[in-house]
């Protein structure tokens, strides 16, 4: 599951450098897919297109950055259930369906990659199957074979800034001359936890920063014992939790230190004539919603799923600090369709000031995302198994470059 954490991005309103591309092959329906990024990227499709393939792969690259990639693909099943089972390579007569869809002979070692471009630093990370120890019973473990990091966008060997190959991370000058940096990398370990000195190497120290910083929200639980239904001691919260426990800390911290009177009408919105307030007399804060026509506010506990679901997505979306990234995995569930429309502003409002990626599969929050101003839609479809962007041109495919 991606992670959930904190973030240290500044707070000074400025938006910071955004991503262009996200690409990964060889992951699950991922045969082979680029895609670009916009301020706001909307990914929708049928059930079983690889939506969530995708939301899968952004948190594989931000394990990687905190250095548990292998555990967190361990905990998908390892390489052998992560990795594209179809054909290596389609024919023309199988995409016809003139001919069964059938194996080829594998010219090469079965590989996954990720990777993303960025206006400043982009990065490239590849894995597969060790190559030595067959009698170790870890030998299905996966290993990181090569990274890279490269100024800009497309890739060109003249931008490249950092690479690691096999157990040696480099730093690449000019002329093709380079440098080490470490010389005895774990298999297991990624080049931002075996480069660490910002002086030595702050293209690695800034781009881990980044990618730690990305924030990504996935099914909050509204149930009876939802970690957001009761009292939790609380201290300043500039950034909700993954499991919205500290929800009471975070809507008071907007409401002291972010932006009162927009979250406000953005409750109001949602639930006309509602507000929020906070309970903080005693060291449990308790969250109270109050309501046109009863004597006392609605505790946390007494919400509806629905109700309480929007209040975590509104706390998020209003943090004080917000991520260079933030990622919301089907954020209408459990809502009631009139809460959606009231949703797409709340997220076009964000979109305006960081860069948001969206899964969605309700067509009505769908169709209100597409309009927003800067936002790019991404319909996505299966095809052999294989998750693909229909329409897609050559051109456009060109935009991305596998280094190596």
């Amino acid at each position: 599951m991606p992670p959930k954490g904190q973030t240290v991005s500044a707070d000074d309103g400025s938006q910071p450098a955004a991503l262009t591309h996200l690409a990964v092959a060889g992951y699950r329906s991922l045969q082979q897919l680029m895609l670009p990024l916009a301020g706001l990227t909307v990914v929708c499709g049928a059930n079983g297109c690889g939506k969530s393939n995708l939301y899968r792969s952004l948190g594989l690259i931000a394990a990687a950055a905190r250095g548990d990639l292998v555990a967190a693909l361990a905990a998908e099943g390892g390489l052998p259930a992560v990795f594209w089972a179809g054909p290596q390579h389609t024919s023309g007569a199988m995409r016809r369906g003139e001919q069964p869809v059938q194996g080829n002979l594998r010219r090469e070692g079965a590989r996954l990659r990720l990777g993303f471009a960025g206006e400043t630093l982009s990065y490239a990370i590849e894995l597969g199957y060790r190559a030595d120890d067959q009698t170790s019973a870890f030998v299905l473990d996966p290993e990181i074979k090569r990274e890279w990091i490269w100024a800009g966008g497309p890739f060109h060997p003249r931008s490249l800034l950092v690479q690691r190959s096999g157990a040696v991370v480099e730093r690449c000058g000019d002329g093709g001359s380079s440098r080490p940096l470490a010389l005895e990398v774990s298999p297991h370990e990624s080049l931002f936890t075996a480069v660490s000195d910002p002086l030595e190497a702050p293209e690695v120290f800034q781009l881990r920063n980044t990618i730690l910083s990305w924030r990504f929200y996935d099914s909050f639980r509204t149930d009876r014992q939802a970690p957001a239904r009761s009292g939790r001691i609380a201290t300043r919260t500039p950034s909700l939790a993954g499991d919205g426990g500290d929800l009471a800390a975070a809507v008071q911290t907007i409401l002291e230190i972010g932006d009162a009177d927009a979250f406000q009408t953005a409750i109001a919105d949602a639930f006309p004539g509602c507000r929020l307030a906070v309970d903080t007399v005693q060291p449990l804060f308790r969250l109270q919603l109050h309501q046109p026509g009863l004597l006392r506010p609605l505790e946390a506990a007494e919400l509806s799923d629905g109700t309480l679901r929007y209040l975590l997505l509104a706390a998020a979306l209003f943090s004080p600090r917000l991520p260079p990234l933030l990622v919301l995995n089907e954020p209408e569930n459990s809502l009631h369709p009139d809460l959606l429309a009231p949703l797409a502003r709340l997220i076009g409002a964000v979109a305006e000031r960081t860069q948001v990626w969206v899964v969605a599969h309700a067509e009505a929050l769908i169709n209100a995302l597409e309009i927003t101003p800067g936002s790019t839609l991404l319909r996505l479809e299966r095809q052999l198994g294989a998750t693909l962007l229909p329409g897609q041109t050559v051109l456009e495919r060109a935009a991305w470059r596998w280094p190596g």
